[in-house]
C-alpha cells in the first residue's frame, strides 16, 4: 500500500514496539500512522497518501551544557593514582605504588623517595613484612614477563624471589616472616598470553630455600592466618563474594563469609575484625567465628557494622596490632581505629548514627610531579595548514614549535625563521591538528597490572590520534596510564577519561543513587582518581541523571551519558544539560524539535558511526569495501588475533542497508544548524577506526573541511579542551599530524599520516621512531600472538 516509512528501532530492539503508532479509523476504509514527521491517512483502496495537519505547542526549560575548561601539559601535574598504602608498625612510613614504582614516604618529615632504583620493570602489590623492614612485590617487564621480589625499605638488598616468567598479582608474608603467598594470574590482550599457564596460589620460603609449593587454582588476594597454618582467598561461591580458606596442602576448604556484592574482604590479624569492600564504600564488623559462614553487608543485623569511607575506599589494610583499619581514596590514605568506630557502651544490635561515626584522619600521598617537556625547537615549513578552530587555510605555512607548545603560525612569506635553525621541509604535506577521539576505549590490563607499552595507545598515535577521551575505564588503571604518559613515561596520545562509569544497573559495581548526596560522593570518588569527567550510565529514574548533573555543575566536573538507544532517554539528557550525547540517536531522520535539542544549547553529539544504532554496524562497511588485514600499519601495531578475525571473515551487505548512511545525514543537519558535532570510535579498531568515522561522518553532506574539524577542534571544545588543544594556534599544545596528501579534496587521504607530534615531540607515524628532538627507536613490547614476533626472555631483569 505504502512504502513511505522511517525505519524503526528493531533492528537494534524493539523495546518502543516495530513500528509505532498505526490505527484503523472508524470507517474501515483508511490507515492513520505516523512516518516521517507528520500524521498519514492512507486509504485502503487506493493507497493514496494525506498528511493530516497537527501542531502542538510546547514549553521546555532547557538547562545550560555543563562544560568546564581544563588545563593540561604544563609544568607539573598532580600525582592522585596511589595504590597499596600500608603503613609501618611505628608510622614512620607508608609504602605505595605510583607511576610504575614503589615509594616509602615520612608523614613527619613529609619526604618522599622511591625504594628500588631501577628502571628494567614496572613494581606492583607492595605488602610489608611482619618487621617493618621490608616488602615483597610483583613486577612486570614487556619482554621478560613479570617476577616475585623483595627489597628492604631503605632499598638495599634487593633480591628476586620467584624468577619464572609469569602474570604475578600479589604477594604476602606469614606471620613469622619466614613464608611468602603469592598468586600467578593470567596475561590479557595487552600484556600477552605468553606465561599464563600454571595458574594459581604458591607459598615459597622468604629465603628462597625451597622449590614454590603449588596450593590452589581457586581464589585471589591470598594471605596467611595469624597461626601461618591456613592461606585466606577472596573467590566465588556460586553468585556471591566470599572469604574462605585453605590448609597449606591446598584442601580442607572452609567459607568464612559471603557476600551478594563485596569485591574484597580483609581480616584483622587478631581475626577479631573484618574490614569489607561494597559498591565503591569500606565497612568493617566484629568477626564472630562460626560453624556456618557470614552473610555480610552493609544491612546486616547478625553483627554490628560500621561505614569507614564518606565518597569511596579501597585497599583496606590493618595496623599490625588490629587497632587500625586502614583505606585509601586516590591520594588519600584514611585510617579509623576500631575502639572509636564500636563503643564499649553499645550493645550487639546498636548502630551509631551518622553524626556519632568519628571522622577518619587522612594523610595526602599525591603530590606534583615535573612534567614531560621535550627540548624541541623546529619550524615545520611548507604544507598547507588546516587550523581547524575556523575554516581557514594556509597554503604554505610554516608552525614554530618549542618546547611542547606552538609559538608561531602563520604564511611562509610572514614568518622570519632564525638563521641555523632546526626546519623540517614538509612541502607539498597536509599538516593539521591531531585528531582528538572522545570516545576511545583502548581498554586496560587485567589484575591492576599494566605494561610499559600499550599497542592501542601506538595503534592510535601511529594514525594520528593525539588525543583521546575513555568514557568507560577502570579509574585505576586509566588515570595512571593518563600520568605515566604526562611523566614521559609512556608513549600514548594524551588520555583522559570518566574512569569507572556512574552505573545504574545492578551488580558489585552499581552506582546508587538515591539521594543528591549520594550523586556529590559518586562525583567526589571519581575526580580523586583524576577524572574531569564522569559518565551517567543507566540510571533508570531521570531525578537520579539530574541529581548527577546538580552534583557536577557544583563541582566542576562535565558529564556524558549514553541514551541505551532510547529516543526519549536521550532528548531528556538533553534537555537536563549533559556535556555529550554519546552513540547515535536511534532513530533516523530526525525532524526539527530534535534537532533543535541537538543543536542549539551547547551538548555535543557523538555519533560513534563505527557502532552506530539501528542497522549494521559502520566499522563492517570498511571491512567489506577494503582489505583492511593486509594494512601494513595497522598490522604493525595491532595483534593479528585482534585484526584477523573481525577482518577477514567479514559481513557482506548491499550499500543500502548500512545505517550510518541516515545517522551520518543527522549528524550533518545538527552540524548545519549550529551543533558541535565530534568524532568517537569506541575503540573498534584503534587507530584506522577513528578514520573510518572520520569518513562516515563526510558520508552524511559534510564537506571534507567540516567533517576534519569535527575529528579535531569541535571534539576539543566538546570536553573544554579548545583552550589547549584541538587546533593549531600560538601557544596551544603542539598535538600535530602532517598528511601526506590533501585530505581537503579526497577525505581518504587523511589515513596517510607521515609524522606524528604529541606533545612536542615527533614520531615517524609508520615505526613510531621519535626523530625530534631527538631520534629513539620503539623499543620492543608485549608479546600479543604467542611466541612469533618477539623475543622472549626466559628469566627476570634486574636481578
Amino acid at each position: 500500500m505504502w512504502n513511505g516509512l522511517d525505519e524503526d528501532q528493531q533492528e537494534t530492539w524493539a523495546i518502543f514496539g516495530v513500528f509505532p503508532g498505526f490505527s484503523w479509523m472508524p470507517d474501515g476504509k483508511s490507515i492513520v500512522i505516523s512516518a516521517k514527521g507528520k500524521i498519514w491517512r492512507v486509504d485502503i483502496a487506493t493507497g493514496a497518501q494525506t498528511p493530516i495537519p497537527f501542531t502542538c505547542k510546547v514549553k521546555q526549560t532547557v538547562a545550560q551544557a555543563l562544560r568546564f575548561p581544563t588545563a593540561v601539559g604544563h609544568e607539573t601535574f598532580p600525582v592522585k593514582v596511589i595504590r597499596w598504602s600500608q603503613v609501618t608498625h611505628d608510622g614512620r612510613s607508608i609504602v605505595f605504588q605510583a607511576l610504575g614504582y614503589l615509594y616509602r614516604y615520612n608523614p613527619v618529615t613529609g619526604q618522599r623517595s622511591r625504594i628500588t632504583r631501577q628502571s628494567d620493570e614496572f613494581e606492583f602489590a607492595p605488602s610489608l613484612s611482619p618487621d617493618g623492614k621490608s616488602v615483597v612485590y610483583v613486577t612486570w617487564n614487556d619482554t621478560s614477563g613479570g617476577c616475585v621480589k623483595m627489597v628492604n625499605l631503605d632499598g638495599s638488598q634487593p633480591r628476586t624471589l620467584v624468577d619464572r616468567p609469569g602474570h604475578y598479582v600479589s604477594a604476602g608474608y606469614s606471620p613469622d616472616g619466614k613464608w611468602v603467598v603469592y598468586r600467578r594470574g593470567d596475561g590479557d590482550g595487552l600484556r600477552g598470553r605468553l606465561w599464563q599457564e600454571d595458574q594459581g596460589i604458591y607459598v615459597i620460603h622468604a629465603l628462597g630455600k625451597e622449590q614454590p609449593r603449588f596450593i590452589t587454582r581457586d581464589g585471589t588476594s591470598p594471605r596467611f592466618n595469624k597461626t601461618g597454618e591456613r592461606i585466606y582467598l577472596v573467590s566465588n561461591e556460586g553468585e556471591k563474594a566470599a572469604l574462605m580458606s585453605v590448609d597449606l596442602l591446598g584442601s580442607d576448604r572452609r567459607i568464612h563469609a559471603i557476600s551478594e556484592r563485596a569485591v574484597d574482604f580483609k581480616l584483622s590479624p587478631d581475626e577479631h575484625w573484618l574490614a569489607f569492600e561494597e559498591l565503591w564504600q569500606t565497612y568493617v564488623c566484629p568477626f564472630p567465628h562460626m560453624a556456618t559462614p557470614l552473610s555480610v553487608s552493609p544491612d546486616m543485623k547478625d553483627v554490628p557494622v560500621r561505614k569507614l569511607s564518606t565518597d569511596g575506599g579501597t585497599y583496606l589494610n590493618w595496623s599490625s596490632d588490629s587497632k587500625t583499619v586502614r583505606w585509601s581514596l586516590g591520594p588519600e590514605l584514611y585510617e579509623s581505629t576500631v575502639d572509636s568506630l564500636f563503643s564499649a557502651s553499645k550493645t550487639a544490635n546498636d548502630s551509631l548514627s551518622k553524626s556519632e561515626v568519628p571522622k577518619p584522619s587522612m594523610t595526602t600521598l599525591g603530590w606534583n610531579e615535573p612534567a614531560d617537556i621535550p627540548s624541541t625547537d623546529i619550524y615545520l615549513v611548507g604544507a598547507q595548514i588546516l587550523p581547524m578552530q575556523d575554516p581557514s587555510v594556509i597554503p604554505n605555512g610554516v608552525v614554530h614549535v618549542k618546547g611542547n607548545r606552538i609559538v608561531e603560525v602563520g604564511a611562509r612569506d610572514k614568518i622570519e625563521i632564525p638563521s641555523g635553525a632546526k626546519i623540517i621541509d614538509i612541502t607539498g604535506k597536509t599538516l593539521m591538528p591531531g585528531l582528538v577521539d572522545i570516545h576511545a576505549h583502548p581498554g586496560s590490563s587485567n589484575n591492576s597490572i599494566y605494561a610499559r607499552q600499550n599497542w592501542s595507545f601506538l595503534a592510535n598515535l601511529a594514525f594520528g590520534v593525539t588525543t583521546m577521551e575513555d568514557p568507560s575505564n577502570n579509574s585505576e588503571m586509566i588515570f595512571a596510564y593518563s600520568e605515566l604518559m604526562n611523566q614521559g613515561k609512556m608513549l600514548s596520545p594524551r588520555i583522559f577519561s570518566t574512569g569507572t562509569i556512574l552505573y545504574g544497573a545492578e551488580g558489585n559495581f552499581k552506582t546508587v543513587i538515591n539521594k543528591y548526596e549520594d550523586a556529590l560522593s559518586a562525583i567526589k570518588r571519581t575526580a580523586a582518581w583524576g577524572a574531569t569527567i564522569v559518565k551517567s550510565y543507566n540510571q533508570p529514574l531521570r531525578e537520579q541523571r539530574q541529581m548527577i548533573i546538580k552534583a557536577a555543575r557544583e563541582l566542576g566536573i562535565m558529564v556524558v551519558p549514553e541514551g541505551a538507544s532510547s529516543l526519549p532517554m536521550d532528548m531528556s539528557m538533553l534537555l537536563d544539560g549533559h556535556t555529550t550525547i554519546e552513540h547515535a540517536v536511534p532513530v533516523a531522520p530526525l525532524y526539527d524539535p530534535e534537532l533543535r535539542l541537538l543543536s542549539r544549547f551547547g551538548t555535543g553529539y557523538t555519533p560513534t558511526l563505527i557502532v552506530g544504532y539501528g542497522g549494521i554496524f559502520g566499522e563492517n562497511y570498511w571491512y567489506q569495501h577494503s582489505e583492511v588485514w593486509k594494512n601494513e600499519r595497522l598490522s604493525r601495531f595491532t595483534p593479528r588475533s585482534v585484526l584477523d578475525p573481525r577482518s577477514i571473515r567479514r559481513t557482506m551487505a548491499p550499500e543500502e542497508e548500512y545505517h550510518q548512511f541516515a545517522l551520518s545525514k543527522v549528524a550533518t543537519e545538527i552540524l548545519h544548524r549550529g551543533g558541535n558535532v565530534e568524532l568517537g570510535a569506541h575503540g573498534q579498531l584503534n587507530g584506522l577506526g577513528a578514520h573510518w568515522e572520520l569518513w562516515m561522518l563526510q558520508q552524511g553532506g559534510m564537506t571534507n573541511h567540516e567533517a576534519l574539524r569535527c575529528a579535531t577542534w569541535m571534539g576539543a571544545r566538546a570536553i573544554g579542551l579548545d583552550g589547549e588543544l584541538g587546533s593549531i594556534q600560538p601557544g596551544l599544545l603542539a598535538d600535530l599530524i602532517v598528511i601526506d596528501g590533501d585530505p581537503l579534496k579526497d577525505i581518504r587521504q587523511s589515513e596517510n599520516v607521515m609524522y606524528t607530534m604529541v606533545n612536542g615531540r615527533l614520531f615517524d607515524a609508520r615505526t613510531l621512531n621519535q626523530i625530534e628532538p631527538i631520534r629513539v627507536l620503539l623499543p620492543k613490547g608485549p608479546n600479543l600472538d604467542g611466541i612469533l614476533g618477539t623475543d622472549v626472555g626466559t628469566s627476570c631483569v634486574g636481578e
